[in-house]
């Protein structure tokens, strides 16, 4: 079997390659990557995959690229995926994220081949939900309240597209909060371990900087995430949408508590204004009866672990 990853020196490109790896003997790991992609997460894993270079933005790229790795399964990762920076280029992020998915999908009905792919739209695509709406369930409205959000909408509708006129097998996910080491520190979570190594490093200055600490999440780790992904392209059928996420719910104040008391030092925090977004969505608790039914998946890393290693990866960073 081949699989191939696009974002695969991402996050969670670069977690689930290594999961591939230790967990499906025989299956061959191909890479999509720009010229210009940085390989520092998969530089440890380089001997035992292949990366191929193309760009979703250029089509023929895409044709060339599939023709030659013909791939049994793609999981499609690469993304625009900064919400702040959507909303500073918000032309650039869906043209990224709607035309490159589309080229790619595009690419598979134009070569013809036979491969199931997974979608990541988010969860940001409900936006703001209310109380009553609780759990989110896949059959909730979308309320895209950033441009990265309509970005997912558009992912997440041209892979139902496609499935329903070409019969390609799209399996789409809105996955909610997922982190864990390697993530990029624009991301609250992230910005907020870095800081605190900073500080304890004595580089930085306290306080540390936060944006609104009193949005609600369920955090998920990256490692169970891509167990996930693996189960969903093992168990789910094409044209399917769910939901997958964590089992612990707290505001994002929270999740700063838990950090600032792994610290090795007192931290303080205050407040930046210009980590306010123009809208934020601040309520994201998922159903995800549906794919639990459909994979039998769990959680399995506490969220405290998470943060830990979250941590430690800033603090290996300094040394």
């Amino acid at each position: 079997m081949r699989v191939l990853i696009t974002g695969i020196t991402g996050m969670v490109g670069s977690h689930l390659a290594e999961y591939v790896l230790a967990n499906q003997p025989g299956v061959e790991v191909h890479g999509l990557v720009r010229w210009r992609s940085p390989l520092d997460f998969i530089r440890p894993i380089l001997p035992h995959i292949s990366l191929h270079y193309a760009e979703l933005r250029d089509l023929n790229s895409l044709v060339v690229l599939l023709s030659k790795v013909k791939p049994d399964w793609i999981f499609h990762l690469a993304a625009q995926s900064y919400v702040t920076t959507s909303f500073d280029a918000p032309a650039d992020t869906l043209h990224t994220n709607v035309i490159g998915t589309t080229n790619l999908l595009d690419a598979i009905r134009i070569t013809d081949i036979d491969s199931k792919i997974h979608i990541c739209s988010s969860s940001e695509v409900y936006g703001q939900v209310t109380e009553d709406e609780l759990p989110i369930r896949e059959s909730n409205p979308f309320r895209p309240a950033s441009p990265y959000a309509v970005s997912k909408v558009g992912e997440d509708m041209i892979a139902l597209q496609y499935f329903l006129s070409y019969g390609i097998q799209t399996v789409r996910t809105r996955m909610f909060t997922h982190t864990g080491p390697r993530r990029g520190d624009v991301f609250a979570e992230s910005a907020f371990a870095k800081q605190v190594a900073e500080i304890e490093a004595g580089i930085r200055p306290n306080p540390l900087k936060v944006g609104n600490l009193d949005s609600v999440r369920t955090f998920a780790d990256v490692r169970d995430t891509v167990r996930a992904y693996w189960l969903l392209m093992e168990k789910c059928p094409g044209g399917e949408v769910y939901n997958i996420g964590g089992d612990r719910t707290m505001t994002i104040g929270d999740m700063l508590e838990i950090l600032k008391s792994m610290a090795n030092c007192p931290i303080d925090h205050a407040i930046n204004p210009a980590l306010l977004r123009p809208s934020d969505v601040t309520l994201q608790i998922p159903d995800i009866s549906k794919f639990q039914a459909a994979t039998g998946w769990q959680p399995e890393i506490a969220v405290e672990t998470t943060l830990l290693d979250l941590l430690n990866y800033h603090r290996d960073r300094l040394k």
